[in-house]
């Protein structure tokens, strides 16, 4: 039996370039269902305990997940703030080459903060293996013209947080419709969690980015606020709505919060604030289990990071297999619900926390496939 407690990572790939400088590492944690998956990150703090710590946390998504996946993560140190897109360029491919050796037999990438189908296709081109990484262009076909990419701006990720937000919801007995929601962090997760949420019947009345948070109780209109993130940089620019701290997002007057952004957003000192009955991690590393565990007993149902957000890596192997958008939409309906619906009904049996619930199904998955 696999001891959870001291097992550490597979393989720990620290690459340097000295032409250019490049920092970057490389964690698989473990490839007990397949070749490790994660993002690539590209962060001036960005480290080894970092890429570690989320490449572990790819493990328990890919197995709760069902897929032949196992858990890795990337990271390049380097602040893109201050790089031209020539020299940002010029790291993704000097970590392109570094990497080469691992991709994809024991490691396969994919966008992550500060990377997108640009960066994916680079690296692509930079190994000449398509399948080296996915999140690629849909214009990005390999050799046979029939396996292209399906990039994350399509919305897989904030598509899955929708069908866990649901699941939830029925659990409760309860429809979406009407029900007020506080969105943290307006990028790719928190943009299309709000759309798909609304056009479902919700009502947004709280959405924040790093330069504050609006908020309306009228609701605030996703297509407008879009535009004015586009047009002017931050959802703060939107026209009569109130504007408040960024923090204060978590102590709205909501039934739902959509974390999406920030890591360690609800902690031991603020969650006592939170007045939501129900969270959904659209974002990694929201809380800690810690705060989890207390959520869990204040009767808040807090649909746990690696099961709401897998949506991504769902994408991910639809087009690591050579599936289309419709394909990529149809599954992550399929797994999120009926991971979400797996995870929740564990919970309430055992009377755990979501969080363990899921953990225990992920390991037991890991361990059947171990022998």
């Amino acid at each position: 039996m696999v001891n959870y407690d001291e097992w550490g990572p597979e393989l720990v790939f620290e690459v340097y370039d000295q032409k250019t400088g490049m920092k970057g590492v490389v964690v698989i944690d473990n490839t007990a269902l397949g070749p490790g998956k994660g993002g690539i990150r590209m962060t001036k703090t960005v480290s080894t305990e970092e890429v570690a710590g989320l490449a572990r946390a790819m493990t328990w998504k890919n197995a709760l997940a069902g897929l032949p996946f196992g858990g890795a993560k990337g990271g390049i140190i380097a602040d893109p703030g201050s790089l031209t897109r020539e020299e940002k360029d010029e790291l993704v491919v000097a970590f392109a080459r570094a990497i080469k050796p691992i991709c994809p037999s024991k490691y396969i990438g994919a966008p992550d903060v500060n990377t997108a189908e640009r960066e994916m296709a680079l690296i692509a081109d930079t190994i000449r293996h398509p399948e080296a990484v996915t999140g690629k262009p849909s214009n990005y076909c390999d050799s046979t013209g029939k396996r292209c990419g399906l990039p994350h701006e399509l919305g897989s990720t904030g598509l899955g947080v929708m069908y866990a937000t649901l699941l939830a919801l029925q659990h409760r007995g309860e429809s979406l419709k009407g029900k007020r929601i506080a969105v943290e962090g307006f990028g790719n997760v928190g943009q299309f969690a709000a759309k798909y949420l609304t056009e479902a019947g919700a009502i947004l009345i709280a959405v924040s980015d790093s330069k504050g948070m609006i908020t309306d109780k009228k609701g605030v209109d996703v297509n407008a606020l879009l535009k004015i993130k586009q047009e002017k940089g931050s959802v703060t620019s939107m026209p009569h709505v109130a504007i408040l701290p960024h923090g204060d997002i978590i102590s709205q007057d909501v039934d739902i919060i959509i974390p999406a952004a920030m890591r360690s957003l609800i902690t031991v000192e603020n969650y006592q604030s939170i007045k939501a009955r129900i969270i959904v991690s659209g974002s990694n590393l929201s809380m800690s289990p810690d705060v989890e565990d207390l959520l869990f007993r204040k009767g808040i149902l807090v649909v746990p990071d690696f099961v709401a957000n897998a949506g991504g890596v769902i994408s991910s192997y639809i087009e690591y297999i050579g599936g289309k958008e419709e394909d990529m939409r149809k599954l992550i309906k399929e797994k999120i619900t009926e991971n979400t619906k797996e995870v929740i009904r564990r919970s309430t049996e055992k009377n755990i926390s979501p969080r363990d619930a899921g953990l225990e199904i992920a390991k037991e998955r890991i361990e059947r496939a171990s022998h």
